[in-house]
C-alpha cells in the first residue's frame, strides 16, 4: 500500500478559488485514519499554504510535513519545523532579477516568509492575493535582500512559449539551476539539484518510506520530477497537455472536480473496502 502522499497544491488539490473541495477533504480524511501521509509539495512557502493545512487539518500537527519552494524546503508542520532547506546564492538570485528586468516579465524573489513581486499587473496581484504574504517592490537590484535566505526566482508571463524562448536565450547562466515551469505561466529557477522529486525521495527515506510505497499528484512540469520519481505519478485531468504521456495514470476529475480524492479512493481507499 502507499504510505506517502505528495501533492501539488495549485491546479491539483485546490479549485480555482484556491480552496479545498469536499471531495478532496473527505479523502484526506480517510488517510489520515489510514496513517498514510498527505504531503503537499509546492512551488510556494511553506507559511504561504497555512489556510491549506488548515483546510485539511494538517496545520500544526507533529509528524505530518510540507515539501515547499520546489523542494527547496522541508518542514515539520507542528511549529514550521525546518528540516531542510536550499535556496539560490544571493549573487544568483541578483544576477537573475536584474537580468529579468530586460525582458518585461513579472518576476517573484522568494524568501522564507515574503514573496517580493516586481512588474504585476492586476490580475497578477489578483492571483497571489490568494496565495501569498507579498510586497509589490520596484527595484533595480536585489541589494536590499542581502544577508536574508532567499528560496528562488521566478519570471511570471501568460505566454509559455515565451518563457521558453527566455530560457534559450539566457543560455549558460541556468546551466547550473533546476529550471520549471507552472501555471502555464511562470519559469521558475531553484539550486541545481532542488525539485519536488528529490524533495519527495528525501523525506521518505527520512521517514522509512520505499519510493515505490510514494504517490504524486500534479498537474504542470514543475510536478514532474516527483511524478517519475514516485511509486505512482498520477496526472490531473487538466494536466499540461504536453506532459500528460508522462504520467502512469490521468484522473477523470480535474482540480474543480476533486481529482485528487478521486485518486486517494482508487489507489487507497478502495483497497480497504
Amino acid at each position: 500500500m502507499y504510505k506517502l502522499i505528495a501533492c501539488d497544491l495549485d491546479e491539483t488539490l485546490l479549485n480555482v478559488d484556491a480552496h479545498v473541495c469536499r471531495r478532496n477533504k473527505e479523502a484526506i480524511e480517510q488517510l489520515a485514519k489510514l496513517g498514510v501521509k498527505f504531503v503537499p509539495a509546492t512551488g510556494r512557502g511553506f507559511r504561504a499554504i497555512e489556510k491549506t493545512l488548515e483546510e485539511i487539518n494538517l496545520k500544526d500537527k507533529k509528524n505530518e510535513y510540507v515539501i515547499s519552494f520546489n523542494g527547496g524546503c522541508i518542514t515539520e508542520n507542528k511549529n514550521n519545523r525546518i528540516m531542510k532547506f536550499q535556496g539560490l546564492s544571493f549573487a544568483k538570485a541578483n544576477e537573475l532579477y536584474r537580468l529579468g528586468l530586460n525582458y518585461g516579465v513579472c518576476i517573484h524573489v522568494y524568501t522564507k516568509d515574503i514573496v517580493y513581486v516586481y512588474n504585476a499587473d492586476q490580475e497578477e496581484i489578483n492571483y497571489l492575493k490568494l496565495r501569498h504574504v507579498y510586497k509589490v517592490i520596484n527595484e533595480d537590484n536585489l541589494d536590499f535582500l542581502k544577508g536574508q535566505d532567499i528560496a528562488k526566482v521566478l519570471y511570471g508571463k501568460p505566454n509559455i512559449n515565451y518563457l521558453r524562448k527566455v530560457t534559450s536565450d539566457l543560455g549558460n547562466i541556468v546551466k547550473d539551476l533546476d529550471v520549471s515551469y507552472s501555471s502555464n505561466r511562470y519559469l521558475e529557477f531553484n539550486h541545481k539539484g532542488v525539485n519536488k522529486g528529490e524533495g519527495l525521495l528525501w523525506l521518505a527515506n527520512k521517514l522509512g518510506i520505499e519510493p515505490e510505497e510514494t504517490m504524486a499528484i500534479g498537474d504542470n512540469f514543475n510536478d514532474l520530477s516527483m511524478l517519475k520519481a514516485a511509486g505512482l505519478g498520477v496526472g490531473m485531468a487538466n494536466t499540461n497537455p504536453d506532459m500528460k504521456d508522462q504520467c502512469d495514470v490521468l484522473t477523470e476529475a480535474d482540480n474543480n472536480q476533486g481529482g485528487v480524492g478521486e485518486a486517494i479512493e482508487k489507489f487507497i481507499l478502495k483497497n480497504k473496502r
